[in-house]
């Protein structure tokens, strides 16, 4: 009876607000005449609502706040994030990675916005070691700037937002990402290093070349560039996946998404800030903010623009990377703090991301 008395008034509402049933423009319909919502209003918060940028964060956002809440009532513990980051890493990111550059070919792929995208790092690296001397710590805070979480969050979020012409862009970016920022990284690292050694007495001096071809074998033979470079590889032949392959392949990639940000989320729940959020907020703020802003207006002053521009952008605006700690651990140096920058651009990404992207839509892709 009650679903008759609806159907009965829905109909009574037909009635008296006619909804044409031809006509694209018709700004109402039955859900917002029924409801009392005049028709532009309506539109108006149904086009919000439908935005890129909205629909592309607020999957982002809620996959880390569940994460995060499961954490808190322990549904998750904290033994089990490492293992839960290996299988992230080690089985979903490289059958994505494979699977989406197997078709791609590398005479379209666009190098150039990605170089800018480097030129953009290493003017902020510089300008840090520059600022704060020739130091380790230095260092630490340069990369921490400049390598972002390009997997667990860019490629969940620029997939939504620009779509599989997008996570080619960020995937070309990704095949040299560790690479190129790593290696440079290290070879800093390592003089700073050595630097510092110099003025303590019975410190054993540094291999550098070891140290910087080791760095160049790591940074090949990784989870994330290695798949990438086979995949292209692959493409080259002109060869299709057999079905059997691709399928299996697709459904691990598509679990990358909502996994690795409910991860985030855990892992945020578990991170301690204390007293070190003022200086996190303030290598948030640079990462978050000043890069991206660095990269997009040298990106415009050489010309470049569009979508692979847009791309590019979000990508630096995206949060620390966790291999910065792994630099600050071996080198002992600004754990604590890295630690909590790390908490803190995650946490204040869910602001900091709408703001970045609203702009790229204004001056980057316009």
């Amino acid at each position: 009876m009650q679903i008759l008395a609806i159907a009965a008034a829905m109909a009574a509402v037909c009635a008296l607000h006619p909804i044409p049933m031809h006509g694209a423009r018709h700004r109402g319909d039955l859900f917002s005449i029924a409801l009392g919502i005049s028709s532009p209003s309506y539109q108006k918060y149904s086009r919000a609502l439908n935005s890129p940028v909205f629909t592309s964060l607020v999957p982002v956002g809620l996959f880390i706040a569940i994460g995060f809440l499961a954490a808190r009532l322990e549904w998750i513990r904290a033994a089990s994030v490492k293992d839960l980051s290996n299988l992230v890493f080690m089985v979903l990111t490289p059958a994505l990675l494979f699977r989406t550059m197997s078709t791609v070919h590398i005479e379209t792929l666009d190098f150039g916005p990605v170089g800018i995208y480097f030129v953009a790092a290493a003017l902020v690296f510089a300008a840090t070691l520059a600022l704060q001397g020739f130091a380790t710590l230095a260092a630490a805070r340069a990369l921490a700037y400049t390598f972002g979480n390009t997997i667990m969050i860019g490629v969940p979020l620029i997939g939504l937002a620009f779509g599989e012409a997008g996570l080619v862009t960020l995937f070309t970016l990704i095949s040299v990402h560790a690479l190129v920022l790593l290696t440079g990284a290290t070879v800093v690292f390592e003089m700073a290093a050595a630097r510092e050694r110099a003025h303590t007495p019975g410190q054993p001096k540094p291999h550098m070349l070891r140290t910087v071809l080791q760095a160049v074998k790591n940074g090949i033979l990784h989870p994330v560039p290695l798949p990438i470079i086979i995949g292209l590889l692959f493409a080259q032949t002109g060869l299709a996946l057999p079905t059997v392959v691709d399928k299996p392949l697709q459904l691990l990639g598509q679990a990358l998404g909502p996994l690795a940000l409910l991860l985030v989320g855990v892992t945020l729940a578990f991170s301690k800030v204390g007293s070190n959020f003022r200086p996190a907020l303030r290598v948030a703020l640079i990462k978050s903010l000043v890069f991206p802003l660095v990269l997009g207006s040298l990106g415009m002053a050489l010309g470049f623009g569009g979508p692979a521009l847009a791309v590019l952008v979000v990508t630096a605006s995206l949060p620390i990377g966790a291999n910065v700690f792994l630099f600050a651990q071996r080198y002992n140096v600004a754990e604590a703090e890295v630690t909590a920058s790390i908490a803190v651009s995650t946490a204040m990404a869910l602001v900091t991301l709408p703001v970045v992207m609203f702009l790229v839509s204004r001056f980057v892709t316009a």
